[in-house]
């Protein structure tokens, strides 16, 4: 295997595409197809060229490679971590034998369904995002917005590849399949609730690739530890990309949360929806709204199909080769949420191989917590009382064991009224939506930024604030 870029190839990647040229005739023939979807449901914000990432290669100098680029003319590619010749599979009733290089005829199936889901989710945000360069608060977020919409672009071609190279025509149709649903589609949607979302707003943008992407972290590093090794080394990969995404959320937060600090102090009022900024109070409902959907994209708290997975060798834990257990957890138990015989919110044990969903649900809500913290130490640094929260796992859920009731974000169990009368208070409202909507007036000036937001402490690659980071047509 190589790795160095090919620039004679139409796709450039790490996987030997030129040694198999019917699996390159084939993602040739997909590539069309792609362009076609990414010019008419990508980004709408005509541009000349963005300042973006492009990964070359797999190597530190390789996968970080910055300049002006056209965006119909991005290099997405194919990239999987460098192969560890020694790698064992680290979990479940294979623990100990070597990974596989090919889908083992048994869990064929499962693994194929395992990447489409994943793979849905990649073109789902990029649709959901498709509208939101109109409104960019500066040149400098317009370029991250474009960053995540192409690497997600470069993520849907991981999956991709995977179906082509290791699932025959099954695999095929089911590429096809990944640029025919759309997000929000009524006939075709995307398979996850939370990628059928609308993302109208910067504030829905930030609070999604802090929240949504988040969950799109933990669910790589599940399938990181898969013992089909291409699966494996492509989410290693990817998760290097999904870093900054994150990134994205969490400093776009920490700005709108500062800027609204300082029209705060500066008028010596709460108050602040008529002077321009974001109240507490809205920026903690669209907080609310985004963890709660996220948190429903883990499943059920408890799930056999997980831990077949598991068993299987298919799908792992977080940080799995961290855990200090056999990593079989036949006989294991863990405490997992739930409803009581007489409907009351508490907890109940079951098996540890059954509770994994709720295992990785719990490393999840333990990182989005660090997000909160930094957003409080913005406030409690100016001297106010206010504190941004998490909600309780019960609010708002769709999916899982809280799905039949309702709950407060501090756990208080309501009836459907109580629900229908105070919600407005917990999840934006139409008002709130239309206010946010209000302040998403463009600033594509370089230097310049909207009054909503504050400017980022730096720039990208080392690139101040005011660098011409996009020009537009």
């Amino acid at each position: 295997m190589t790795t160095t870029a090919d620039y004679t190839e139409k796709i450039p990647n790490n996987v030997s595409l030129h040694e198999d040229r019917r699996l390159q005739r084939a993602l040739e023939s997909w590539q069309p197809n792609f362009l076609t979807w990414w010019q008419t449901m990508g980004p709408t914000l005509p541009t000349q060229d963005v300042y973006l990432r492009t990964a070359v290669n797999v190597g530190r100098e390789g996968w970080a490679q910055f300049g002006h680029v056209p965006m119909p003319e991005y290099r997405w590619g194919i990239f999987l971590a460098e192969r560890d010749p020694g790698r064992r599979v680290g979990f479940g009733e294979h623990k100990g034998e070597p990974v596989w290089a090919k889908v083992p005829g048994e869990y064929r199936s499962e693994l194929q369904r395992l990447i489409v889901i994943q793979g849905d989710t990649e073109p789902a945000s990029v649709e959901q995002q498709r509208n939101l360069g109109a409104t960019a608060p500066s040149l400098y977020d317009l370029r991250n917005l474009f960053q995540v919409n192409v690497e997600e672009g470069r993520h849907l071609w991981a999956m991709v590849y995977l179906l082509h190279a290791y699932f025959g025509r099954e695999g095929r149709e089911e590429a096809e399949e990944l640029l025919h649903r759309n997000s929000g589609s009524e006939d075709s949607p995307r398979i996850l609730g939370a990628f059928n979302e609308e993302t109208p707003d910067w504030l829905s943008f930030f609070m999604f690739t802090y929240f949504t992407d988040r969950d799109g972290k933990y669910q790589l590093g599940t399938l990181k530890e898969s013992a089909f090794d291409p699966l494996s080394r492509t989410c290693e990969f990817m998760l290097k990309e999904e870093a900054h995404h994150m990134m994205v959320g969490t400093t776009g937060i920490d700005r709108i949360v500062q800027r609204t600090v300082e029209v705060m102090r500066e008028h010596d009022t709460d108050d602040v929806a008529g002077l321009g900024a974001i109240p507490l109070t809205v920026i903690q409902k669209y907080l609310n709204f985004h963890y709660s959907v996220s948190l429903d994209l883990f499943g059920g708290e408890t799930s056999t199909n997980v831990a077949n997975y598991y068993t299987a060798g298919l799908k792992g834990r977080w940080l799995e080769d961290r855990r200090k257990d056999d990593h079989q957890l036949a006989s294991d138990s863990i405490m997992v949420d739930s409803l009581s015989e007489d409907g009351q919110i508490g907890q109940t044990e079951v098996s540890a191989l059954v509770g994994l969903n709720t295992d990785l649900r719990r490393e999840y809500i333990s990182d989005c917590e660090g997000g909160v913290k930094r957003w409080n130490r913005i406030l409690d640094e100016a001297g106010l009382k206010q504190r941004l929260k998490l909600p309780h796992i019960a609010f708002n859920r769709k999916v899982g064991a809280f799905a039949g009731i309702e709950a407060s974000p501090d756990g208080e169990q309501l009836t459907e009224q109580e629900w229908q009368r105070r919600s407005r208070d917990w999840l934006p409202t139409d008002v709130d939506k239309t206010y946010v909507r209000s302040l998403m007036q463009p600033v594509h000036e370089r230097g310049k930024i909207a009054a909503w937001i504050a400017p980022p402490r730096n720039g990208i690659n080392g690139q101040p604030f005011d660098y011409d980071y996009v020009h537009l047509i």
